[in-house]
């Protein structure tokens, strides 16, 4: 632990060290809870942030701190008393930055621990609702905020680049796989131009982009104990993105009756309870800024995602299995199968969903 002490030491932060102990997915490289000894300290997280997904560690930690400062003085001009627990706090280093290099060349911050906070797995019709209401607010908060922000991920969520690496894998057929999959491309192929509409609206004009989370999961919320939420977390994704992001990924994932990669192809659909509870959440405080284009394109979100995601896991099978973890030799073509099979299913309720929107805003 000698080696985590060396870092933290690299941080300015208050008072004596107890204990650096792991948390979370017990990865010991990644985050770590800082304990210090006396009762009027902080606890502090420390994490290693993973330069091989965010390779600009500088415009990560830009983008964060922009985020972060303009939240919290919006939360002190609405008389917020509680900022330290509605907003996470970066620690800067003795070198002036938010982050720090250790001698391996890994990258390194420290936030302030909020205590009596808790994050939530299961993806109910409350949690939704919560989920739908809080990252519509985060988005809203941000809508002023006139620092600009850089794409950390660039091409994160952008339709069309992800079907030409699609193209590229099926050119190169590294694995020979491609010969087993022309179903599933077929039926991407024919849809295709039509879920690549985002990008076309932007060149048009028409459709903004906005700062989003670009990774919107129950787990990225913390709670009190009492239930309330109490900041959004996980900001390593904040960026330019569409609102599609935020309100379409959280139903890919929330919105499912089984897991990604499932194989219960038969029980893959869409929850309609986690649909409506969420986006009467997100509408009830992203409402008020939402450009028509948007709100007309929401159910448009909903299949969006799903499609990206399978064609993101089919590419990878193809590719042989280079990005995504895997378990088993098909396990990326079960979660390509399973996502295309969310897409047709969410394709069958357009008309609930847009029905469902126009009552939630009275169109």
């Amino acid at each position: 632990m000698g080696d985590f002490y060396n870092i933290v030491s690299q941080f300015k932060i208050e008072g004596k060290i107890k204990d650096i102990l792991p948390i979370g997915n017990g990865l010991i490289n990644e985050t770590l809870r800082v304990s210090t000894i006396a009762a009027d300290t902080p606890d502090y997280i420390l994490q290693r942030i993973n330069n091989n997904v965010f390779p600009d560690v500088n415009l990560l930690q830009h983008n964060i701190e922009a985020v972060t400062g303009h939240i919290r003085n919006k939360l002190k001009e609405l008389g917020e008393e509680d900022v330290n627990r509605k907003c996470l706090h970066f620690i800067e280093s003795v070198g002036g930055k938010t982050y720090y290099q250790d001698a391996n060349g890994n990258y390194w911050r420290m936030s302030v621990f909020i205590p009596d906070s808790f994050t939530k797995e299961e993806v109910s019709p409350e949690s939704a609702f919560c989920c739908g209401e809080t990252f519509g607010n985060f988005e809203k908060i941000l809508l002023d905020l006139d620092e600009p922000l850089g794409e950390v991920i660039p091409n994160f969520h952008n339709m069309e680049f992800r079907l030409r690496q699609l193209h590229d894998a099926v050119v190169a057929d590294k694995m020979g796989r491609v010969a087993s999959v022309r179903d599933t491309l077929s039926e991407i192929e024919r849809n295709a131009d039509e879920m690549c509409l985002a990008e076309k609206l932007y060149r048009d004009k028409v459709l903004p982009k906005r700062i989003c989370h670009c990774d919107t999961k129950v787990n990225n919320m913390l709670f009190d104990s009492d239930g309330k939420v109490l900041c959004v977390i996980d900001l390593d994704t904040v960026m330019p993105s569409f609102i599609f992001s935020d309100y379409g990924d959280f139903l890919r994932t929330g919105a499912n009756y089984v897991a990604e990669d499932s194989d219960d192809y038969q029980a893959v659909g869409l929850k309609e309870d986690i649909f409506c509870a969420f986006t009467e959440g997100y509408l009830s405080t992203a409402g008020s800024f939402l450009t028509a284009i948007e709100i007309s394109h929401l159910p448009y979100a909903v299949a969006l995602f799903p499609f990206m995601q399978c064609v993101r896991f089919l590419t990878d099978y193809i590719n042989g299995d280079v990005y995504f973890k895997t378990k088993y030799a098909e396990h990326n073509y079960v979660r390509s199968r399973n996502q295309l099979l969310l897409y047709r299913d969410v394709r069958r309720h357009d008309q609930m969903m847009n029905e469902f929107i126009k009552k939630i805003l009275k169109l």
